[in-house]
């Protein structure tokens, strides 16, 4: 039977209240969020559509804006993840406010969340408890795992991002990512729209096989550590026909990461496209086998990054990493190599990197750059990096003196093919 959304609200109250009320009526003390929860169960039970399809709205949840539909989309989950086979939530049009939720596997089908609708992360902080880094939907040791449609996750993060010091301290408290795919094998995220996240807009921690396209990511230019997509610890990657404009690093790749691929990108504004930053803590492990090609960079700035600490701790290495058909827009800092990185004067300045940077290729990178130096391998004295290879690279400042400069420090290979102010190897 098909509910409207009040008449399912109606029936999820006269539900609780029967079930509360026998309970108190044969002295059982279970606590309020365990009746909730088991009511919930018995909903979506009986929300269930064809198919293994649980319509949340079905299940309480009101798409207004303004009520908690939690418990709604955590019903959802539990029941969608205990069956077999194909399994849809449905987050039909609405907006529909939450907050954390931790949509935890393994799960005995294949889940997917189908987004029609929007989902608003609470700007009630109260409601992400518990954790150092705090998240608002993550999908943890979950296999086969789709979210994908029209609809927009939105952070609603211009209510908090006042309360972000990270600026000022580099140990700060975090604010919520959005979406967290932790330990997720085989996933899909498509054709949504990330919007304005409190930090992080996707963070993928050691998941391995994750295809995302058609996604839009969108935050100011000014907003604070919104990363588009961030990775670590994960393998086979795959960012396509994606557009992001964020406060930060349009896509970065942290330590771990192996068997990325990233084509078709849109970004700006943000910091660019960054592999890093490296060496800040124990134990790091390496970066390889990363293809960037036919992307856009524009206004951003940064171009194409791989950033490193100057008295980095571990001993990590980035390797076989292809730039390639790549066009800047009015790019800052087009093509940079930073091995002497060093946000919020946080470093001693030692020149000790232990982060070696080898076989990198730049090629068919085109376009306008904001900054004379288009250019610049800052590599350390003591691990230079080696395997550098600059092919057809063609980008020219479009400042008043058209001066366009290069600077290769301690970075050892060739260039072909490129503007005669550009080949510094």
């Amino acid at each position: 039977m098909a509910f409207r959304n009040h008449d399912a609200a109606m029936v999820l109250f006269f539900f609780l209240l029967m079930v509360t009320t026998y309970a108190n009526a044969h002295g059982h003390s279970k606590k309020p969020e365990e009746i909730t929860q088991g009511v919930y169960g018995a909903a979506a039970a009986v929300a269930a559509g064809p198919g293994g399809t649980f319509d949340i709205t079905k299940l309480g949840a009101v798409g207004n804006g303004r009520a908690d539909s939690t418990g709604a989309v955590m019903a959802a989950w539990r029941s969608a993840c205990a069956g077999a086979g194909k399994q849809t939530i449905l987050i039909p049009k609405g907006d529909f406010m939450t907050g954390a939720m931790e949509l935890r596997g393994p799960c005995n089908g294949a889940v997917t969340i189908q987004l029609d609708g929007n989902l608003l992360g609470s700007n009630d902080l109260s409601k992400y408890p518990g954790k150092k880094m705090p998240n608002w939907v993550e999908v943890r040791h979950v296999d086969n795992f789709v979210i994908s449609g029209k609809g927009k996750l939105d952070g609603q993060g211009p209510g908090v991002w006042s309360k972000n010091s990270c600026a000022k301290n580099y140990n700060c408290k975090l604010l919520p990512n959005t979406l967290v795919l932790n330990t997720v094998n085989d996933g899909v995220v498509s054709g949504i729209t990330l919007l304005n996240a409190k930090f992080f807009h996707m963070n993928i921690y050691r998941c391995k096989d994750i295809k995302i396209s058609g996604v839009t990511i969108n935050a100011p230019g000014d907003s604070p550590n919104t990363d588009g997509i961030h990775m670590g610890d994960s393998s086979k990657i795959t960012i396509a026909a994606t557009t992001i404009g964020t406060g930060d690093d349009c896509i970065s790749i942290g330590p771990g990461t192996d068997g990325v691929n990233i084509t078709g990108v849109t970004c700006g504004p943000g910091h660019g496209i960054s592999i890093g930053s490296l060496g800040r803590y124990k134990d790091e492990r390496d970066v390889r086998d990363v293809s960037v090609t036919r992307c856009v960079l524009r206004k951003t700035t940064n171009g194409l990054r791989i950033k490193s600490y100057e008295d980095s701790v571990s001993p990590v290495t980035v390797s076989k990493v292809s730039y390639d058909g790549v066009v800047m827009d009015h790019v800052d800092n087009p093509i940079i190599i930073d091995q002497k990185y060093c946000p919020n004067s946080i470093c001693t300045s030692k020149g000790d990197s232990k982060v070696s940077v080898r076989d990198v290729t730049f090629r068919n990178i085109t376009g306008s750059s904001n900054t004379p130096a288009v250019v610049q391998l800052l590599c350390s004295g003591k691990l230079p990096c080696s395997g550098v290879a600059m092919q057809d690279v063609r980008v020219l400042y479009g400042g008043s003196d058209k001066k366009t400069t290069a600077v290769c420090d301690h970075a050892l290979g060739k260039s072909t093919g490129c503007l005669k102010e550009l080949a510094c190897l």
